[in-house]
């Protein structure tokens, strides 16, 4: 009887599980039988492990060998194991020095020539080994980089399973060097160079796309095709302050589970943009899939914009599920094969037009759409979504004064004062658990204001007047408050929440 262990890790979410990799080899029939609650996909991890150790020339036993995953009731998925099971067995079968891989942790696909593929999600799975005591990784070459990340992680890039071998002292029969294989290509990054001053007049858009980044305030533009709903709403990125250390590597974390990193950029330290187009189904949203699930749009998203174009044309389903995560910051995706937890405190931002044609602004006399048109489009947005959109405001077509104007301030200097907004709620939230006006409970608010009746008094003739809901009351004056951030005040004025009302409802009160 021959035992061997190594280390792995499983991810629930983003939550890094460690796995114990054991392996028995005992005398009698031969077999090869894996235990300890495997997916499908890892259950064929054993023809990959034999068929990958047959071509780097290294022999099977002609033992039964059981490999077990402790702990054998959490679920384990996918083909990131391969590299520990085969390292177990060889462990077993004294292929190195005995007890020298129990504390190291192992993580790669194995292809069937012997080389170690890599796999997603190895950010936040270093991360969990390094917390939990276990700094030695070996990983992919092509997964080196983005190892690396993880302070204090000792990380070895390996090509292959001689590789494996010779690392840990023992003797490769087959020392045949094969090129490692590289990580798949990500999708591009969004273009740079677009700024704020490309977008001419709109002057109370701007103010609102100001207000809704500093505030973190979600925010929708209505309006007719070709007013500049869109041009305004992919300028957001670019006066948004960076992310802060622990943001980063938590955006990162979810962008590298989803297979959509570049590890040779860094972490990531700007807000994402996500605009999913309008055929996209609830699972690309939210995230999902079969087995564990895996992070949607709202995730990747987190601490940066969701932006939907043309927001009535997604499924009334998929607006449904926004809800949550809009109320919560996170999401909990329960599936038969397992449960995720994901963060998805992002900014929403929709574009929308006034009805099927676009036409129906002002007067309304373009418009070709009948009344029960109108309200059949624009009513697929549900008033439990809208109720939780801080910031709603019509965007109406450029007219030739605006085009001849000037164009405003540089995304450059927006992005100065936003920060300057920001930091100022951060001082102020110092022990509190938020730091975004938008994350605000609104109890608190009230509170805060109690002593200053000039700032609430015009809510309560719009609350009377079902101009505003309670909670639509509270969304104004987080609004307010951030007003009054970039104007360096600590506390609103009764301008500021008139300007706030107007940029919800439309009207001062």
């Amino acid at each position: 009887m021959a035992f061997g262990s190594t280390l792995a890790v499983a991810l629930e979410g983003l939550t890094g599980h460690l796995v114990e990799v054991q392996a028995h080899l005992a005398f009698s029939v031969p077999g090869f039988t894996l235990i300890g609650l495997p997916d499908t996909a890892l259950s064929e991890a054993k023809d990959r492990v034999r068929a990958a150790l047959h071509s780097r020339k290294v022999k099977l036993p002609d033992k039964k060998i059981t490999v077990n995953l402790s702990p054998a009731s959490l679920r384990k998925t996918g083909a990131t194991f391969d590299l520990a099971i085969a390292v177990a067995i060889l462990a077993g079968n004294k292929a190195f020095p005995p007890n020298v891989t129990q504390n190291i942790v192992h993580l790669g696909e194995l292809g069937l020539d012997g080389r170690i593929q890599p796999v997603r999600g190895i950010l936040p799975m270093v991360a969990a080994a390094v917390a939990a005591g276990y700094p030695k990784v070996v990983v992919a070459t092509a997964d080196v980089p983005e190892a690396e990340l993880v302070p204090g992680a000792l990380v070895a890039g390996v090509a292959t399973l001689s590789d494996v071998i010779t690392l840990h002292g023992g003797m490769a029969p087959d020392c045949q060097k094969l090129p490692p294989v590289p990580r798949p290509r990500v999708r591009e990054q969004a273009k740079a160079g677009a700024d704020l001053n490309d977008v001419f007049g709109q002057e109370l858009p701007k103010i609102a796309l100001e207000v809704a980044a500093a505030g973190g305030h979600h925010l929708m533009f209505v309006g007719p095709p070709g007013a500049g709903k869109t041009m305004l709403a992919a300028r957001i990125p670019t006066i948004l302050p960076d992310l802060t250390d622990a943001e980063s590597v938590e955006v990162t974390s979810i962008h590298s589970i989803a297979g959509y990193f570049d590890p040779g950029a860094g972490l990531i330290r700007r807000p994402p943009f996500e605009d999913p187009h309008h055929t996209s189904t609830p699972t690309a949203i939210v995230g999902g899939g079969s087995g564990v699930p895996r992070p949607g749009a709202v995730s990747r998203a987190h601490c940066g914009v969701l932006f939907l174009d043309e927001a009535p044309e997604f499924p009334p389903r998929v607006l449904d599920t926004l809800r949550q995560p809009l109320e919560q910051g996170e999401l909990l995706i329960q599936r038969a094969g397992g449960m995720a937890r994901f963060p998805a405190r992002f900014q929403l931002v929709l574009a929308a037009n006034p009805c099927p044609c676009g036409m129906a602004v002002g007067k309304g006399l373009n418009c070709t759409c009948s009344p029960d048109m109108r309200r059949r489009y624009f009513g697929k947005l549900s008033g439990p979504l809208i109720d939780r959109i801080d910031i709603q405001v019509q965007v109406d077509p450029v007219k030739r004064v605006g085009m001849l104007g000037n164009p405003g301030d540089s995304s450059a200097v927006v992005a100065a004062r936003v920060l300057a907004a920001r930091e100022l709620a951060r001082r102020r939230f110092a022990d509190l658990p938020w730091q975004r006006n938008a994350d605000i409970p609104g109890k608190w608010l009230w509170k805060r204001f109690a002593n200053h009746p000039e700032i609430t008094v015009d809510l309560y003739p719009a609350m009377d007047q079902k101009v505003v809901t309670y909670r639509g009351a509270d969304r104004v004056l987080r609004v307010a408050q951030t007003i009054a951030d970039l104007e360096g005040r600590e506390y609103p004025t009764r301008a500021d929440t008139g300007l706030a009302l107007m940029l919800r409802t439309g009207k001062l009160g």
